[in-house]
This record gives C-alpha cells, sequence and structure tokens, in this order.
C-alpha cells in the first residue's frame, strides 16, 4: 500500500543509493551525514542520475540537496569539462534547471553557449537529425532513441529559459524526425537506433530502456514547453506516445517487470526500463496525453520496482550502458550493475507517486454558496 510516508522513505534511501556510487559498478562510504555526490565523470549516466536529484530537489524543497548538486558543477566545471557530444550533453539538463536556484552567470552563459553549441557545431545526419555521436565514436550516420532525453529536454528547457524559440523549435523537430526513423508503425514500440549508411535498424531491437527513454521523453517535452508545442505536432507525438504504451501494456510480465528486449519474454528482466515506463505513463496520464486506464501498468511496474530497491537505497536488475548492438543475443548479455541512470529513473517515478499522493490528501477548496 503507498503511503507519503513509505514512498517518501523510498525516496531518501535511493537518493541516499544515489550518492554512494563513485561510478559505474562502484560504490563508496556516503561522506558526512548529508548527501555528497561523488561520482567521478561528466557523462549521461550521471547527467541522468542529477535530473532524477534535481527534480527530487524541487518537489520536496530540499535547499541542501540543492546545494549538494550546486558543489557537485561547482567540482566538475571547474576542473575542466570534457569534449561536447550526445552524451556529455546529459548533465546540461539538470544544470539548466539548477540555475533557477543560483546565482551564477557563468553557469548561465554555459547553458547558452552549450545550447548553441547543439544547434551549430553537433553533427547532423540526413533531414536535420541529431547523430549520436558519443566519446567512443563518431556514429556516422546514426540515430538513438537515447538522444531525445541526452539532448532536446535540455535546448527544449534552455530555450524556455532564455527566451530562445528557435532552440524549442529544434527539440521539437528532433522528436519528429526521430519518430519518422525509430517508431516501429506495426507494433508501435521504438528501433534502438537507425542507420542511414545502409538505411536499417541495426538488430531491430525493441530494446526496453531505450523505449523507456521516450516513454519519459515525450511527457516531459509537453511539461517543459508544451505551449510552444504546434497543435498538429501535439497530436502526433501524443499518437506516437499511445501507441507505445498500448504495445508495452501486451508485453508486460505477470509481476509487473518488463524485458529488456520487450518482444522477448525470455530476456532478463530490466528495472530501469521498468521504472521509466511507469514515471512516464504516469505524468502522460496527469498532461492528459494518456488515458486513465493506462495507470494499471504503471502501478503495477510501480509494485515491481520497488521491490528491487535493496536495503542500501541501491536499485537492482539494472542492466549496464548499452551500445547499439548488431545482434539480438548481444542485449541478452549485457550485465547488471549500481548505475546512476537506476537510480534516476526510480526517483521520478517516485517523486510522481509523491506527489500524486500529496495531491491527494491536499485540502480541498469548497465552492461558496
Amino acid at each position: 500500500m503507498k503511503s507519503i510516508e513509505s514512498v517518501s522513505h523510498l525516496l531518501s534511501s535511493v537518493a541516499t543509493g544515489l550518492a554512494r556510487l563513485k561510478g559505474m559498478n562502484e560504490t563508496a562510504p556516503l561522506v558526512g551525514d548529508t548527501i555528497t555526490i561523488q561520482f567521478d565523470e561528466w557523462d549521461w549516466e550521471v547527467g541522468v542520475g542529477l535530473y532524477g536529484l534535481m527534480r527530487h530537489a524541487e518537489a520536496s524543497d530540499n535547499k541542501a540537496l540543492i546545494g549538494s548538486i550546486a558543489a557537485w558543477y561547482d567540482w566538475q566545471i571547474g576542473r575542466g569539462l570534457p569534449p561536447r557530444q550526445v552524451n556529455s550533453s546529459s548533465p546540461m539538463l539538470p544544470l539548466a534547471f539548477l540555475i533557477d536556484h543560483v546565482e551564477r552567470p557563468d553557469w548561465d552563459a554555459l547553458v547558452q553557449d552549450w545550447a548553441d553549441w547543439l544547434m551549430t557545431g553537433l553533427a547532423r545526419t540526413e533531414d536535420g537529425g541529431f547523430q549520436h555521436v558519443v566519446k567512443e565514436r563518431a556514429n556516422d550516420g546514426e540515430l538513438w532513441d537515447d538522444t531525445l532525453f541526452m539532448t532536446c529536454l535540455f535546448l527544449a528547457k534552455a530555450g524556455k529559459r532564455f527566451g530562445r524559440k528557435d532552440w524549442i523549435d529544434e527539440a521539437i523537430h528532433q522528436f519528429l524526425v526521430h519518430a519518422r526513423y525509430l517508431a516501429d508503425p506495426v507494433t508501435g514500440l521504438w528501433y534502438h537506433g537507425w542507420n542511414f549508411n545502409g538505411r536499417h535498424n541495426f538488430a531491430k531491437a525493441f530494446w526496453a530502456r531505450g523505449n523507456s527513454w521516450v516513454t519519459v521523453a515525450i511527457p516531459e517535452l509537453f511539461g517543459l514547453v508544451g505551449e510552444d508545442i504546434p497543435p498538429f505536432v501535439a497530436r502526433y507525438l501524443t499518437s506516437v506516445l499511445a501507441a507505445q504504451v498500448t504495445a508495452l501494456a501486451k508485453l508486460q510480465k505477470a509481476d509487473g517487470m518488463f524485458c529488456t528486449l520487450l518482444n522477448d519474454p525470455d530476456s532478463p528482466q530490466e528495472s530501469s526500463a521498468t521504472a521509466g515506463f511507469s514515471y512516464g505513463i504516469c505524468r502522460a496520464v496527469e498532461l492528459g496525453l494518456l488515458p486513465q486506464h493506462f495507470r494499471r501498468v504503471a502501478d503495477r511496474a510501480y509494485e515491481a520496482v520497488v521491490k528491487r530497491i535493496s536495503e542500501d537505497g541501491i536499485v537492482l536488475e539494472v542492466s549496464d550502458g548499452t551500445p547499439m548492438g548488431h545482434d539480438l543475443d548481444f542485449y541478452r548479455k549485457i550485465p547488471n550493475v549500481p548505475a546512476p541512470y537506476g537510480q534516476a529513473l526510480v526517483m521520478l517515478m517516485l517523486v510522481q507517486t509523491l506527489s500524486e499522493l500529496e495531491g491527494e490528501t491536499a485540502p480541498q477548496m469548497c465552492a461558496a454558496g
């Protein structure tokens, strides 16, 4: 049974678990009595983790936690940032939220400069898509579903923050380009990637976490810049999301989990994707993008995920970072690790649940007369 107390306790535990992560699959003792973020790399894993932590801090008005997040950025930016690419853009999303709470003109300037780089410096594919350039390789001509969360939400948030409609329009355009090549019209699910060099979807993998990035990113885009999305585009993205979630409802396991290959019930179950689906569906229902009956899918996923939070706050059954696979067996063999993005997707799920519970218990205004 969900309660404000139980969900708050889980949220605090998972946030503390994130603070214990020093690297991928590397935990360390907590530093002091407050949350000190120890993750020693600026890349997508911690970027997603910090976004979950930032949303938690804002929802709870936790100024100490906001201070801890600011301290991590001060440390990382102060020692020099890595080259810009898709995955290193991920920490910019929580930073774009953080600057609403701290007076740092230098960070304001960094957010604007990085957003401008996405517009002018990031390699493009055919049709102007954001090429999924990462630190290991350029991935020439490739679109990945991860890109929408790692770059486009930041671009939309920065555009809103600094009054740059061109940034917002580009973020929306990227959703359309990626949907064209990655959303499967037969199943409604999304492929992990598309390659213009050969014009194919690689292994044709319906990878769970990749799909969950989409389930999360579409409602987040509406939450960030909904009034800036043209009505016909809003209708299209809503229908794309509904098609995906309709397919997900048929593929959910009896215990509420989803498998790492969504249409392969024998592939490993995966917690971060399951949490992402739960959060994204709840957020979409809240925003009126999906009908209420999909809440059952989200609620079953929630119950499955909370059973996979260890006593020390680490989310279990989270698969390691997953590059593009060229055969389906590649996805089946990805090991599980403690990971910031697993913590973050669970935190988003818990923050949403807590917000709903608190809304149910808030005093209701009575009509006069």
